[in-house]
């Protein structure tokens, strides 16, 4: 079956980059997906597969491939929502969307795994085992799509869990894993602090929101360097600090929003608890009111040790001229909820490079500029077919 389905994905490729140009063209943003949705739901439509749409908190997918044969339960994802930035890469399938762009992959993403699945499912007769394709809405804004769609059930009978993401990170040909915490957690706070202004001539008749909140942005700062244990990572970003008054005015209130990363629970953990100590102490040293929002987002991401093993083992066996290096990745300081459905099934998340050709400093997803090698298309799929394959095939998977 392996065989087949190689043939039949490069047979495909052109038919993956037209589906990635025409996503790329039509971007939505994260809860928003009505179209895209659509248009994925129209590409299974008369196809002999099990197809549920608007699962989760929003416009996700999951189409179910019942093999011929009993066997394992096994899950692809791809996300495919976009994001709020207006597009400056000079290309021909440039975003219609004003303000909206494919700058992280999600439409590589999702054109591969479209593919992918209309071959599984032409080859269903010959699958031992059971083939869940997820398309997921909403992985770029808070709460996300994946911690849904584990919590609706989707994954209650699944044995293990893969999906890639393209990063410029290599050219095409190559792909990446890492073992283990792979990507940062994240979440996030905002804080609102109601103090007393008055004249910027009598500051003793006044409390300054301003004062305190630059006391705040400072003291956080010391939690990384010095509360995080140093084998762990920690990130405290203040975002945005709105503090706009007159010049001769005490300000009597400011609000503050931040951005949290943490490499496992442990860095965490103590983030959020020295969050609120230093949000406590202002109150008392200053004698202010302080309000604090903070919302853990995505948990860190965890590749299972065997699964990921067992992903690169496969990879750097097979002879696929699409595939011509596979390594090792370093961890990633992003998030991804992708890490939702790893805490639920064991699984691996790995790397697709992408970097255009004859760029040697490309722009990293999320920048405006943001392009892929269509290449990786299908090494995408390639990778994720192999690696499948192989799971089904084998009874059991050691490091």
């Amino acid at each position: 079956m392996k065989d087949k389905l190689m043939k039949m994905l490069k047979e495909r490729e052109e038919e993956m980059i037209e589906i990635r140009r025409y996503l790329h063209e039509n971007p939505e943003l994260s809860f928003k997906e009505e179209k895209t949705a659509k248009y994925i739901a129209d590409f299974y439509e008369g196809k002999d597969v099990e197809i549920e749409t608007n699962v989760g908190n929003g416009y996700g997918i999951v189409v179910t491939v019942k093999g011929g044969k009993s066997g394992k339960t096994i899950a692809l994802r791809a996300d495919f929502d976009a994001l709020p930035i207006k597009e400056e890469a000079d290309v021909p399938y440039k975003s219609k969307n004003e303000g909206v762009m494919h700058a992280c992959g999600h439409d590589a993403h999702t054109a591969y795994l479209l593919v992918l699945a209309d071959c599984l499912i032409q080859l269903k007769g010959e699958i031992a085992g059971i083939v869940k394709i997820i398309h997921q809405h909403a992985e770029e804004q808070p709460p996300g799509g994946a911690k849904s769609i584990v919590e609706a059930g989707f994954l209650d009978d699944v044995d293990a869990i893969f999906g890639i993401h393209v990063l410029p990170m290599a050219p095409a040909g190559t792909v990446g894993y890492h073992s283990g915490y792979s990507f940062n957690g994240r979440a996030y706070f905002k804080l609102q602090l109601q103090a007393s202004g008055g004249h910027g001539s009598s500051p003793h008749k006044a409390n300054d929101a301003i004062v305190a909140g630059a006391y705040f942005v400072t003291a956080a700062q010391t939690i990384v360097s010095r509360r995080v244990n140093p084998n762990n990572a920690g990130v405290v970003t203040i975002g945005s600090f709105d503090g706009k008054g007159t010049f001769n005015v005490i300000k009597d209130s400011i609000e503050l929003e931040g951005d949290i990363r943490y490499s496992n629970e442990e860095a965490m953990d103590v983030i959020q608890k020295e969050i609120h100590r230093i949000v406590n102490g202002i109150e008392e040293l200053f004698g202010v009111t302080c309000d604090l929002t903070y919302e853990p987002d995505y948990p860190p991401l965890y590749n299972d040790p065997e699964l990921t093993a067992f992903v690169a083992d496969t990879l750097k066996e097979i002879e696929d001229e699409d595939i011509t290096e596979v390594k090792e990745f370093p961890k990633m300081a992003p998030s991804d909820d992708f890490a939702y459905y790893l805490e639920k099934v064991p699984g691996s998340y790995f790397y697709i490079g992408c970097t255009p050709k004859g760029v040697e400093e490309p722009y990293f997803n999320h920048h405006p500029k943001f392009d892929i090698d269509e290449d990786s298309i299908l090494v995408a799929a390639k990778s994720v077919g192999h690696v499948l394959c192989s799971y089904l095939d084998k009874d059991e998977i050691s490091s």
